[in-house]
């Protein structure tokens, strides 16, 4: 058997796995959405089960695409695309094989966003965007990357021709340009998309800035970003690295939570910041990214020939690492989703010490609701997606179960919504 079969049996074990995974969870949900509600009203459960169970369909149909696109690159697509591109400056060449790759892999899976957004999540409530937001929206993605997402194409392929273990400058240059990022983000991308205006709440401003100042976090500015525009769920984040951090409220945030509840929402992302988690987050994508760049670095030249490329080709090794990295993530991730649950469970000690525990239990029970986030799961869709601990293992570390306040008001709850 040929290095290619090889490479083909992998990916095949890949998608297996992956569409096994799915099965698991669209059965489950199924099943689970019929019975005895959990932290919602019946009708809400319910109703909540049925998008996470048409939102896997969906995710199924996307492996089974995402397979043939596999077998299309590596059947014939790379060495037609290599033959079509008639430019024979190399730098060039592989700035116009990438975009093009991208390009291709972007209209197959523009369907399943376009069906996810104006199908599915206006069937449930969630939707409130426009087609002309969304084209817009699409638009302003496709510049970014023609403009820097060449460039960096353009840096990597002069690395990869030009510079002796290329595989460790390559990857030095593409983490700096992460961590890059994640320091520019909130102040120059982010409101590319995004209206970003100074809470106006003086009383909540001020509350929120004693609560960074306890806990040392210095603050660009609180911020609110027009998110309704888009869909209703709610969330809250601290954006950027260094200086430009910034405290960032959705606007439905704002209108669902009390004030209490929101500072405790606060409260447990100041804890991730407090853990240095930002940090530990990008050493762990740093050690992924060397892992990958190493790999590609040594694959064997048969694997490019028998695809129609040149492995001396700086568009070939690029395109060969795009099509492949996501079997290494998928079977990386687990171990990243693992420290990042028990991180979740720091993050959630700390904010309730700052905010007290029933503020924080009663803003997530809120958060799953208005998100209409199904609480249940199978085991192994969470051991390989859940960045995050299940909300029931969250409430239940947060004294949930132990405190028949909470568990009476579940029951008034679930008495309204019968009695309707």
């Amino acid at each position: 058997m040929g290095i290619l079969g090889i490479v083909s049996i992998l990916y095949g074990i890949y998608i297996f796995v992956k569409l096994y995974v799915s099965f698991m969870q669209a059965g489950f949900v199924s099943k689970a959405k019929s019975q005895k509600a959990v932290l919602m009203l019946p009708s809400k459960f319910f109703k909540s089960g049925r998008y996470s169970f048409k939102r896997e369909k969906i995710a199924i149909l996307e492996t089974f695409v995402e397979y043939l696109l596999f077998i299309f690159w590596m059947g014939f697509g790379l060495r037609w695309l290599d033959g079509a591109i008639g430019v024979e400056d190399p730098l060039v060449k592989s700035v116009l094989f990438i975009d093009l790759f991208f390009a291709i892999n972007y209209l197959a899976s523009l369907p399943f966003e376009i069906y996810r957004k104006f199908v599915l999540d206006e069937e449930f409530g969630f939707n409130k965007s426009t087609i002309k937001l969304f084209i817009l929206d699409q638009l302003k993605i496709a510049a970014l990357f023609l403009v820097f997402g060449s460039a960096l194409v353009y840096v990597v392929s002069w690395i990869i021709m030009n510079v002796q273990n290329w595989w460790i400058w390559g990857f030095l240059f593409i983490f700096g340009v992460i961590v890059l990022i994640n320091m520019i983000y909130p102040t120059l991308i982010a409101p590319m998309f995004n209206k970003f205006t100074p809470l106006k709440d003086e009383e909540l401003k001020k509350d929120i800035e004693s609560l960074l100042q306890k806990s040392g976090f210095e603050s660009s500015g609180v911020y609110v970003v027009d998110s309704s525009k888009r869909d209703t769920r709610l969330n809250a984040y601290f954006g950027g690295i260094g200086k430009s951090k910034r405290v960032v409220l959705f606007d439905t945030l704002l209108k669902k939570l009390s004030k209490s509840e929101l500072l405790a929402v606060l409260g447990h992302e100041l804890g991730h910041f407090r853990h240095k988690d930002i940090y530990k987050n990008i050493f762990m994508m740093g050690v992924m990214l060397f892992a990958l760049f190493f790999i590609f670095a040594n694959l064997p030249s048969v694997l490019y020939s028998a695809v129609g490329l040149d492995i001396h080709e700086p568009h070939a090794v690029i395109a060969m690492f795009l099509l492949l990295s996501p079997m290494f993530f998928f079977f990386f991730m687990p171990l990243v989703n693992f420290v990042s649950r028990r991180n979740e469970y720091a993050a959630d000690r700390y904010g309730s010490e700052l905010q007290g525990r029933a503020n924080l239990r009663n803003a997530l029970l809120k958060l799953v609701e208005e998100n209409s986030h199904f609480p249940l799961s199978h085991p192994l869709y969470i051991f390989f997606y859940y960045s995050h601990p299940p909300i029931l293992d969250r409430l239940k570390a947060l004294g949930f179960e132990e405190e028949s306040e909470a568990k009476e008001a579940m029951k008034e709850r679930c008495g309204a919504d019968e009695n309707r």
